[in-house]
C-alpha cells in the first residue's frame, strides 16, 4: 500500500476545479456583493436603531443591569466606618463604568465581533482567519471565498505580519492561543453558574427586609424553587416570552434611575462629588488593604460587561452603543448615587441597601421588577453559555452533546440539555452551599475578571492582525486595561479562601474536559492525516476495487477533508464486497460563524469515472446546527447528481492539469436554465473537484444493472446512481479507539486511557449526531497509540 503522502501530489481522474457562481443567471459580481453586504454593519433609519436598541436591552445588559442589587453590601460585608468611604466607593464604581463597560467593551471591543457574534471563540475564530493558528489543520485557503469569511491582508514588512509570522512559527504558542481561549470559555461557563446564583439570590432577599424576623432558609428556598423553575423551563426557549425581556429590563432601569433621583434628592446630594476622581485616590490612601480588597466588591458593578460582548447576538454596534449610552449608563449611575446617598444618612443597612432605599410606596412592585429582571439576567447569561459550548464542540473542544434549536426564527437559540442539568445542580449547589451574597460575589469576581483579561490578551492580537492598528495604540489599550483589571485581579486573590476558589475550581474541572477532548481529537486527526490511502494504491485495485459491488451507496463518514481515510482500506481487507458507489463524507467546522445554504455542500470525483467514487464535504459554522432530518441525506444526494450532469456537460474544456493545483475555472451559465447551482469552493485538497447544488436532480431511473461503463453518457451514470440510492444507503462508520502507548508518561496515560475514554462512552455518538438509522449503520474499528 503506497503511503497517504502520495495522495494530495498524484492527480485524481477529472480532478479540476470549477467556480459556478458565473454559471447562475445573475451575475458573480453582484451576487456575490449582495451577499456580502449582508454581514456588513449597515446603516440603518432612526427608527429602526431605536428599536434594535430597546430589544438589545433584554439580551445584552440584563446581567449588567441587575448590579445594584448587591454591589454595596459586598463592598462592605462588614458594615460601613466612615461616610467619606461611601464617597470613595461611589467614585470607584462610576470610573470602573465608564472605563471598562462604556470605553473599552461597548467602543472598542464591540466592534470586533465576527459578523454581529461575540465572545471569547468569536475572537479566536477572527484569528484563525487572519492567522493560521488553528491546532486542527482541516482549513483551505478556498475557504476564504464563502460571503461569510471575511479577513483583511497585511503588508509583508508590517508589525502585523511579523506578529502573524511570530504566531504561526511555534506550534507551543498556537497552544497557548487555544488555551487562553478556552480558559475564558471556562470562566464563562462559570458565570453560567453564578449569575442565577447571585442575581436570584439577591432579588429573594426582598422578602426579608420586609419581615426582618425571617429565617435566611426562606429565601434560600424561594431562591432554589426559581433557579428549578428556570432550567425546567430551557427546553421551551426563548422565542415565545423573549419580547417580553426588552419591557422588563427597560422598566427596571426606568425604575432604578427614578428612584436613585429620588434618594439623591431625599438624602445627600452631596454625593455627586464623587465624580471627582480624587476621592478614589482618599479612599485607596485611608483603607489600606481593607480598602484594596474592598475593590472586589467594586468591582460587580461592572459584572455583565463580559456577557454583554457574549451576547451581541445579531445587533449592530450602533445599537447597542446607543442603548448604553441613553439608558444603561445614565440609570446606573443614578441608582448608584441613590444608594449612596441613602447610605450617607442610613449606614447600618448596607446589607440590604437596594431594598432599604426604596420609598416604601412601591416596595412590592419594585420587587417583582428586581425578581423579573435577575430571572432575564440569568436567562441571558444560561443562553450565553449554550452558545459558547456549541462554539466549542464546533472547533473540536468539547465532547459531542445534544444540541436543540429552540426557535425557527432565530438561528443562536439553542438549548443543550445535558449542560442545562449539570449547570441547574451547580447552580443550586452553590446558591444552598454558600447562602449569602458576599461569598457568591467574591466567586462571582474572580470569574469576571479573568474574563476581562483574558479578552484584552485577545483584543491586543485582534488590534495588530485584523485592524492593522498602529503598534502605539495596541500599547495604549493593552497597558490601560491591564492596569484597570490587574488591580481588580490582586483584589479578589485575597478573597479566595472566601469564595473566590468555585469559579477557580469550576473552570480547572471544564479545562481539563476541554483540553483532553481537543487532544484526543487532535491526535485521531494527525492519524488520520498520517494513514491515509494514496491514490496509486485505489487505482492498482481496477474499477471493482478487488472486491464484489454490490448495487446500493456506501456513505463513508471521515473527518479528512482530502485523501481516502485508513478505514476504507481497512474496511476492503476484512470484507468481500464494497457498494456499487462509495461517497467519503466529511462534516467541517470551519471558524465562521455561519456558512449559507447554497455555499455548504462541495463534491468531488475520485478516481476514474467507472470506480464511482466521491466525496462530499459539508462545511458549517460555528454557530449552524446539523439538522436531525432527512434534508442532509437529501441535499448531499442533489449535490451529487448535479455534479455528475455538469462535469458531463463541461468535459471537453476539464482537462487542463492548472486545475488539479490551484486553478478555477469557469463554466458560463446554461441555457437551458435547467438547473440552479451554487458557489463552487473548494477547499480540501490540492486535486479535488467541487460542485454544490440548490435544486436537487429529478432523474428517472429505469436502467437496473449494477455496472457501468464510462464510455457511456452521464444520463446513464444519474440513472445508475438513482437505482444505487433506490437499492438501499448504508452508512459506514469509523470506531477509532485512542489508546496511549505503554512508553507513554503516566499523565499521558491518565488523560487518554482514562480521561478521554471516560468522555468518548458519555458523550453522543457520531452515528446519532448524523441520525443515522440504526438498521443502516456499519461501525469499522480501528485501534491506535499515541
Amino acid at each position: 500500500m503506497a503511503s497517504g503522502g502520495d495522495f494530495d501530489e498524484e492527480c485524481e481522474t477529472k480532478g479540476e476545479m470549477w467556480d459556478l457562481d458565473q454559471k447562475l443567471d445573475q451575475p458573480m459580481d453582484e451576487e456575490a456583493g449582495r451577499l456580502k453586504n449582508m454581514y456588513r454593519e449597515k446603516k440603518f433609519s432612526s427608527l429602526l436603531l431605536l428599536r434594535l436598541a430597546f430589544q438589545s436591552l433584554g439580551v445584552v445588559y440584563g446581567d449588567l443591569g441587575t448590579s445594584p442589587l448587591y454591589v454595596f453590601y459586598n463592598t462592605f460585608p462588614h458594615g460601613v466606618d466612615d461616610t467619606e468611604d461611601i464617597i470613595g466607593a461611589l467614585s470607584l464604581i462610576i470610573y470602573s463604568l465608564t472605563l471598562i463597560p462604556l470605553l473599552k467593551y461597548v467602543f472598542i471591543v464591540c466592534r470586533a465581533n465576527d459578523n454581529g457574534q461575540g465572545g471569547t471563540f468569536a475572537l479566536y475564530s477572527l484569528l484563525c482567519r487572519h492567522a493560521k493558528v488553528r491546532t486542527i489543520p482541516n482549513q483551505h485557503r478556498t475557504d476564504e471565498e464563502l460571503t461569510t469569511y471575511s479577513r483583511n491582508t497585511v503588508h509583508e514588512r508590517s508589525f502585523a505580519a511579523k506578529t502573524k509570522a511570530w504566531l504561526e512559527a511555534n506550534a507551543f504558542r498556537k497552544t497557548s492561543l487555544l488555551i487562553l481561549v478556552l480558559v475564558g470559555t471556562c470562566m464563562v461557563i462559570g458565570d453560567g453558574i453564578l449569575t442565577p446564583a447571585i442575581s436570584v439570590l439577591s432579588a429573594s432577599g426582598g422578602i426579608k427586609v420586609d419581615h426582618p424576623k425571617m429565617s435566611n432558609d426562606v429565601v434560600v428556598i424561594v431562591a432554589v424553587i426559581i433557579l428549578v423553575g428556570l432550567f425546567s423551563m430551557q427546553h421551551y426557549g426563548t422565542d415565545r416570552v423573549g419580547w417580553l425581556f426588552a419591557p422588563i429590563v427597560l422598566l427596571w432601569f426606568l425604575i432604578i434611575g427614578g428612584i436613585g433621583i429620588y434618594n439623591i434628592y431625599s438624602y445627600d446630594s452631596s454625593v455627586l462629588r464623587a465624580f471627582s476622581p480624587l476621592y478614589i485616590y482618599r479612599y485607596l490612601r485611608n483603607g489600606k488593604k481593607k480598602g484594596w480588597t474592598s475593590l472586589g466588591g467594586i468591582m460587580l458593578s461592572i459584572t455583565g460587561t463580559e456577557a454583554l460582548f457574549a451576547d451581541l447576538a445579531h445587533f449592530p454596534v450602533s445599537a447597542v452603543q446607543l442603548a448604553f449610552t441613553v439608558v444603561v449608563f445614565p440609570c446606573l449611575l443614578l441608582a448608584y448615587s441613590g444608594q449612596a446617598a441613602y447610605l450617607t444618612q442610613n449606614q447600618d443597612h448596607v446589607y440590604d441597601a437596594f431594598y432599604r432605599s426604596i420609598p416604601e410606596r412601591i416596595y412590592w412592585p419594585v420587587f417583582i421588577i428586581a425578581t423579573l429582571a435577575a430571572i432575564v439576567a440569568s436567562q441571558a447569561t444560561i443562553s450565553a453559555t449554550f452558545s459558547i459550548i456549541k462554539q466549542a464542540h464546533a472547533l473540536g473542544c468539547f465532547p459531542r452533546v445534544k444540541v436543540v434549536h429552540t426557535s425557527k426564527t432565530f438561528l443562536g437559540q439553542i438549548y443543550i440539555p445535558d449542560m442545562n442539568w449539570i449547570l441547574m445542580v451547580l447552580c443550586i449547589a452553590v446558591t444552598a452551599g454558600f447562602r449569602n451574597q458576599s461569598q457568591i460575589g467574591n466567586a462571582y469576581g474572580t470569574a469576571v475578571v479573568v474574563v476581562m483579561l483574558v479578552t484584552t490578551l485577545l483584543m491586543t492580537l485582534i488590534m495588530l492582525l485584523v485592524w492593522h492598528c498602529h503598534w502605539i495604540l495596541v500599547l495604549l489599550f493593552t497597558f490601560l486595561s491591564l492596569v484597570v483589571e490587574c488591580t481588580y485581579f490582586s483584589a479578589v486573590l485575597f478573597k479566595v479562601d472566601q469564595g473566590g476558589w468555585v469559579p477557580l475550581v469550576i473552570a480547572a474541572a471544564f479545562l481539563l474536559i476541554m483540553y483532553v477532548w481537543h487532544y484526543g481529537t487532535l491526535k485521531r486527526y494527525e492519524f488520520e492525516m498520517h494513514s491515509k490511502v494514496s491514490l496509486a494504491w485505489i487505482l492498482g485495485l481496477g474499477p471493482s476495487l478487488g472486491l464484489v459491488r454490490v448495487p446500493g451507496i456506501g456513505l463513508v463518514y471521515t473527518e479528512l477533508a482530502s485523501g481516502v481515510p485508513h478505514i476504507f482500506s481497512h474496511f476492503i481487507t476484512n470484507l468481500p464486497a464494497i457498494h456499487s458507489v462509495v461517497v467519503f463524507v466529511c462534516v467541517k467546522y470551519l471558524p465562521v460563524y455561519t456558512v449559507p445554504e447554497d455555499e455548504r455542500f462541495l463534491v468531488k470525483r475520485i478516481g476514474p469515472k467507472n470506480f464511482h467514487m466521491f466525496r462530499c464535504v459539508a462545511r458549517y459554522g460555528y454557530k449552524d446546527l446539523h439538522k436531525k432530518d432527512d434534508d442532509f441525506e437529501n441535499k448531499l444526494f442533489a449535490n451529487l447528481f448535479t455534479f455528475v450532469r455538469l462535469e458531463a456537460m463541461m468535459e471537453g474544456c476539464s482537462d487542463s492539469d492548472e486545475y488539479s493545483l490551484y486553478g478555477q475555472q469557469t463554466v458560463q451559465s446554461m441555457d437551458n436554465g435547467e438547473t440552479s447551482t451554487s458557489n463552487l469552493d473548494f477547499t480540501i485538497s490540492s486535486v479535488d473537484s467541487i460542485v454544490p447544488a440548490r435544486s436537487p436532480m429529478h432523474v428517472s431511473t429505469t436502467h437496473t444493472s449494477s455496472g457501468w461503463e464510462s464510455g457511456q453518457t452521464e444520463g446513464d451514470e444519474l440513472e445508475f446512481m438513482k437505482s444505487c440510492r433506490d437499492a438501499g444507503v448504508v452508512h459506514i462508520l469509523g470506531n477509532t479507539v485512542v489508546m496511549a502507548r505503554r512508553e507513554s508518561r503516566f499523565y499521558k496515560k491518565i488523560a487518554i486511557d482514562y480521561i478521554y475514554a471516560f468522555l468518548r462512552k458519555i458523550c453522543r455518538e457520531n452515528s446519532v449526531i448524523f441520525n443515522v438509522p440504526h438498521e443502516s449503520l456499519l461501525n469499522v474499528g480501528q485501534v491506535f497509540f499515541v
